[in-house]
Parts: C-alpha cells; sequence; structure tokens
C-alpha cells in the first residue's frame, strides 16, 4: 500500500491535533515506539515513528482502470459490521477483509517465448494474501490492485472450505490444539500451542517453469503435513474449523 511517513522537519503534530486527520481510517494508522502518551508530550523529536498509510484515491473524472500485466484490481468485501449473533462491531474490531470480487485482470505474462494469461477472470471471488497489493478508493468503493500471485485461490461459494488453491498454494485443515498435556493437564486457551500440523483439503496446478509449464507440488489432497509456524494466511470455515492457505514451500514434511 502506498506509505507517507510524517516526520520532525515536516510537521509538529499535538494529541489534540490528531482528530484534524480526516478520511483516515483509525485502521491505517499507525503508531510505533510511543511508549506511554501524556497530553501535550508530542513533540517535532516523538514524531518519527509516525506513520500514515493511506489508500491512492482516484478522481471521479477517471471512469475505468486497466491493470497492466499479470496484475489485477480487486473490488474488496466489506467488513461485517456485526457478528452473528447481531451484536454491532466498533470500527476497530471490525476484522480486515481478505476478499473480493474481481472486476478487471491485465494482459497476463511472458516467461520465455510464452504468452500466459491471467488464471482469474473478472467476477470470481477471490481470496489474497494479507497486506498485499495497493488500495484504491475508486467510484466511491475500496479497491486492490495486487499481482496475481498474490490471490491464494478462488472462492466459489460462501464458504471458505470450499476454495480452490492456485499456483504454489496448498490449502490445509489444521489439526486441532491438544486439550491436555502428556501428563493428562487442562490446558488453557492461552496456553495451548498453536498446531501446525494438517490435513491437505486442496493444492494448486503448482509453479510455472522457464517454458511456461506447470510444476506439480510435491503434496496431494489428503496428506497429513507439517507446515511452518505462523508461514501463510489463517482462516475460519463456517462451521469454526481452522484452516491456512499457505506456499507449499512452507510445508516441510508429509506424515505417515
Amino acid at each position: 500500500m502506498a506509505t507517507s511517513q510524517l516526520t520532525a522537519s515536516s510537521m509538529t503534530v499535538s494529541v489534540r491535533s490528531f482528530a484534524s486527520f480526516e478520511g483516515l481510517r483509525p485502521s491505517i494508522v499507525k503508531f510505533s515506539s510511543f511508549g506511554t502518551l501524556k497530553p501535550g508530550s508530542l513533540s517535532q523529536r516523538s514524531c518519527k515513528g509516525l506513520f500514515v498509510k493511506a489508500a491512492a484515491i482516484v478522481a471521479p473524472k477517471y471512469t475505468s482502470i486497466k491493470p497492466l500485466g499479470d496484475r489485477v484490481l480487486v473490488k474488496i468485501k466489506e467488513a461485517d459490521e456485526k457478528t452473528e449473533g447481531g451484536i454491532l462491531l466498533p470500527t476497530t474490531a471490525q476484522s480486515k477483509p481478505q476478499g473480493g470480487e474481481v472486476v478487471a485482470v491485465g494482459e497476463g505474462k511472458t516467461i520465455g517465448k510464452t504468452k500466459l494469461e491471467t488464471s482469474v477472470k473478472a467476477g470470481a471471488q477471490v481470496i489474497y494474501s494479507k497486506y498485499a497489493g495497493t488500495e484504491v478508493d475508486f467510484n466511491g468503493s475500496s479497491h486492490l490492485i495486487l499481482k496475481e500471485d498474490d490471490i491464494v485461490g478462488i472462492l466459489e461459494t460462501d464458504d471458505i472450505k470450499d476454495l480452490k488453491p492456485l499456483n504454489d498454494r496448498v490449502f490445509i485443515k489444521v489439526t486441532e490444539a491438544e486439550e491436555k498435556t502428556a501428563g493428562g493437564l487442562l490446558l488453557t486457551e492461552a496456553s495451548k500451542e498453536k498446531p501446525s500440523i494438517g490435513t491437505v483439503i486442496a493444492v494448486g496446478p503448482g509453479t510455472l517453469d522457464e517454458e511456461g509449464n506447470r510444476k506439480p507440488l510435491s503434496v496431494a489432497a489428503g496428506n497429513t503435513v507439517l507446515y511452518s509456524k505462523y508461514a501463510g494466511n489463517d482462516f475460519k470455515g463456517n462451521d469454526g474449523t481452522n484452516y491456512i492457505a499457505l506456499r507449499a514451500s512452507d510445508v516441510m514434511a508429509v506424515l505417515s
């Protein structure tokens, strides 16, 4: 995403003046290294850690955006404003969406002498990597311009369990965390270690070689695998089941 850095040389900021940043969502303003703030304590020196990330705004006079190369334009799905039980969520509690609808695609890319079209089409519902791409405000809606390789997969239903991974992505159903220690002691939620084992649900068609041919992945649906901790993108199915989508290179071993 486009990033602007506000430094001591460009401005002086006080606690009260933060309200003047009109149009910026609270979720895209990042404060780092401030520690404990006291009224009037923000000075030019203390603003060195302030970064503001904001979407690029396309003026109304432009009526279309045509992505170039293997880039894709996605209209971002709006964040849920309520829980399943109907409780309104404050802006800070609304999870950032990782999905949307493809509204335009580039002409594709060339590998060697082979011209490859983009593998997603306009109208497809896709899931993309968190923090990927550049956010753009266009026609009153939030969009994202990102590389095709940043698209994790295509979602043909409203449940993440049906995700169809692309390229070298692997979609895994995460094994539930252990409820007890080896000695039989019950574990609290905070002390349960994040699992890094799961069952492969679906795999992408593979990576492209220098001639534009697909190289099949070394794992297949049904494999139980050990994957790198903290890799990939986590998702939760409609029934509460945990899933993760990651690159095949993040799968370390097949268990049997």
